[in-house]
C-alpha cells in the first residue's frame, strides 16, 4: 500500500489534515475531519464497550490535562523522561540517537554533534502574572492521573482487586521528529488502563491481557499477518517496567508499536506515596492484610490504530475494468454506515429517499446524496468505507422494498423499509452476544 496515497485520500475525503494548514501547519499536529472523528469515536467506543462497560472489574477516569507538577517529579518524569539527540553539522537536522542506524546523518551523510540530552515533555504556566505564575507540565502520558486518583477510586467506587482504571485522554509529547502522518505526533490520544493486582497473580494477568488485546485488534478487522509481538530485552526496560511487550503492526513505513503491555510492579503507587506523604496502599478487608498491589499497564494509542485500521483496510482492484478504491473498514468502525440513494431526483424518489434516511438517522450515521450516476455515487462510498449503500428506486414506491449494496462483494439484497434498521443495525453495531 502507497502511503502517499492513503494521506491523499484522508485529506482530499475529511479524514485527517494537517493542523493550522492555511498558515503552514503545525508539524506533529493534525486534525480530524467529519470522517476521521467518527472513525476514532468508534474506534474509541469500541475499546470502551470492550474493555470497560462489559467487564465487572474495570472502572474509568477522565482526569486533568494539566496536574500538580510534583507528580512528574515523583513518577520520574522530570529526572528520567529524556532523549538523546544529535544535530547534524552540514544540514542542521536534529535527530534521536536511538533512532540512528548509523554514524552519519541519514538525509545528508553529514558528521554529527556530540549527544545531548532533552526532556520532551511540554511545559505550561499556570497563574495571572509572569511573577506568580507556577511552571508546569502538558501531561506526556495519561496513567500518572489513574495513580494519584488511585485511593479515591477504589474508595469511592468498593471496587476490590483485581480491578482496573481506564482512561481516554490526550497526551503531548515535544517529539523531535515527528514523521510518518500521525503514527508520531506531538499531540495524540492514548486508550490505557491500569490494572492492579496481587504480585503473586502478576504473570497470570499478564498472559490474559496479553490474549486480550490480540483478540481486540484482530476484531478490528486488522490481518493478523500484520500483526506481531516485540518482547523489550532487560536492558532496554523503562526504570518502572519488569517486563513490557508491544503490539505492532507492519505499516508500509516499517514495524511501529500499537500498543504497550508493561508489568509496572509497585512502582508509581510507593513514588507518590512517598512524595505525597499520602498512604496510597490498598486495604483487603477480607484478608485483613495492606499492601501495595502490582500494576499491569495495556497502554493503546488511539491515533496510531486508527492510522493501522486505514492502512489495513486501503484497497485498490479492478472492477469491469476499472480501477474501484475501497477502505474495507469493519462496518462497525465506518463514518458513515448507511448511505441512501435514490435512483433519480425525479417522480418523488428523492423526497422517499430523504425521509428514509432521517428515520435510520437516529439509530446510525447516514449520508443522503442524489448527485451523479447511482455507479458513481456507489464508488465515492466504497472510497470512504460506507460497508451499505441503499437505493431507493421506483420498485420502493409501489412495494416499500429498497435494494441494499454490500461494499466488500458488491452484491444486493432486496428487503422491505421497514426492516432496513435492523437489517443493518445488527451488522455494524460493536455489542457482542
Amino acid at each position: 500500500m502507497d502511503m502517499d496515497k492513503l494521506v491523499s485520500l484522508c485529506k482530499r475525503k475529511g479524514f485527517i489534515f494537517q493542523s493550522s494548514g492555511i498558515y503552514g501547519g503545525i508539524n506533529g499536529c493534525w486534525d480530524f475531519g467529519p470522517l476521521g472523528v467518527e472513525l476514532k469515536r468508534n474506534l474509541k467506543n469500541d475499546w470502551w464497550y470492550n474493555f470497560v462497560q462489559i467487564r465487572e472489574d474495570m472502572v474509568g477516569l477522565d482526569a486533568s490535562i494539566i496536574t500538580h507538577p510534583e507528580v512528574w517529579v515523583a513518577s520520574g518524569h522530570v529526572e528520567q523522561f529524556h532523549d538523546i539527540l544529535v544535530d547534524c553539522k552540514e544540514c542542521k537536522k536534529r535527530f534521536r540517537q536511538d533512532h540512528l542506524e548509523t554514524e552519519r546523518c541519514p538525509d545528508c551523510g553529514g558528521e554529527l554533534s556530540e549527544p545531548k540530552t532533552f526532556n520532551s515533555m511540554l511545559r505550561t504556566r499556570l497563574g495571572v502574572s509572569d511573577d506568580t505564575a507556577v511552571e508546569t507540565f502538558l501531561r506526556p502520558e495519561t496513567c500518572q492521573s489513574i495513580f494519584v486518583d488511585f485511593k479515591d477510586i477504589y474508595s469511592s467506587t468498593r471496587v476490590k482487586i483485581p480491578f482496573g482504571i481506564a482512561q481516554i485522554g490526550k497526551s503531548f509529547r515535544n517529539e523531535v521528529n515527528p514523521r510518518n502522518f500521525i503514527f508520531r505526533s506531538r499531540e495524540f490520544e492514548q486508550m490505557e488502563i491500569e490494572f492492579f493486582c496481587r504480585e503473586e497473580d502478576e504473570v497470570k494477568w499478564f498472559a490474559q491481557w496479553q490474549e486480550d488485546i490480540w483478540a481486540w485488534y484482530l476484531s478490528l478487522g486488522i490481518k493478523e499477518s500484520a500483526l506481531r509481538w516485540y518482547e523489550h530485552p532487560k536492558e532496554s526496560l523503562a526504570h518502572y517496567s519488569k517486563r513490557t511487550v508491544d503490539v505492532e503492526y507492519e505499516f508500509p513505513f516499517g514495524w511501529g508499536e500499537l500498543q504497550g503491555l508493561a508489568n509496572r510492579g509497585i512502582f508509581d503507587l510507593t513514588q507518590h506515596s512517598k512524595h505525597s506523604g499520602k498512604d496510597l496502599s490498598y486495604f483487603d478487608a477480607e484478608k485483613n492484610e495492606r499492601y501495595m498491589p502490582t500494576v499491569i499497564e495495556p497502554s493503546a494509542g488511539a491515533d496510531r490504530t486508527t492510522l493501522a485500521v486505514l492502512c489495513d483496510a486501503y484497497d485498490e482492484e479492478e472492477v469491469n475494468g476499472e480501477t474501484r478504491t475501497v477502505l474495507h473498514l469493519a462496518p462497525k468502525l465506518a463514518p458513515i454506515k448507511a448511505a441512501i440513494l435514490p435512483l433519480v431526483k425525479k417522480d418523488g424518489l428523492a423526497e422517499l429517499a430523504e425521509n428514509l434516511e432521517k428515520k435510520l438517522r437516529r439509530k446510525f450515521i447516514t449520508y443522503y446524496d442524489h448527485a451523479g450516476a447511482i455507479g458513481r455515487r456507489y464508488r465515492r462510498q466504497d472510497e470512504i468505507g460506507t460497508p451499505y449503500c441503499v437505493c431507493v428506486d421506483f420498485e420502493s414506491k409501489e412495494n416499500g422494498t429498497v435494494t441494499v449494496r454490500d461494499r466488500d462483494s458488491m452484491e444486493q439484497v432486496r428487503i422491505p423499509m421497514d426492516d432496513l434498521a435492523d437489517y443493518i443495525g445488527k451488522r455494524v453495531s460493536f455489542e457482542r452476544d
